[in-house]
């Protein structure tokens, strides 16, 4: 089975990815950052990414160490625990941790185009 990444952004206009088991969780604001380890950092402060119907608004980025990640943070994160969160949070050849806050925005209601008459 490939190698799917919950959290992955390559620019601006590409979409933020999370897992199946995630997706809600961010949608409702019950998860707020990730864990990552990337080679290079791929997200910035205030950047918007789509996420499925609605996007992603990254907060803060803050680079971490290997203690720096808890259960508790893992749990913040979506995951039952640190090693859950381990399995998919490098990505290649990373070793710059990074921990990521974030906030969901959903969708913009579409104006209406129709007239009221008076």
């Amino acid at each position: 089975m490939p190698f799917q990444s919950p959290f992955v952004e390559l620019d601006a206009d590409s979409e933020m990815q999370f897992t199946k088991k995630l997706r809600e969780g961010v949608r409702t604001g019950e998860i707020t950052c990730t864990v990552r380890i990337w080679l290079r950092l791929q997200v910035r402060v205030c950047g918007r990414y789509k996420m499925e119907e609605g996007e992603i608004e990254v907060d803060s980025i803050e680079p971490i160490g290997f203690p720096d990640i808890t259960p508790e943070l893992a749990r913040a994160s979506g995951f039952a625990g640190v090693l859950d969160l381990l399995k998919v949070a490098k990505h290649g050849k990373g070793e710059k941790i990074y921990l990521i806050r974030f906030h969901y925005l959903p969708p913009r209601r579409k104006r209406s185009t129709a007239r009221k008459v008076i």
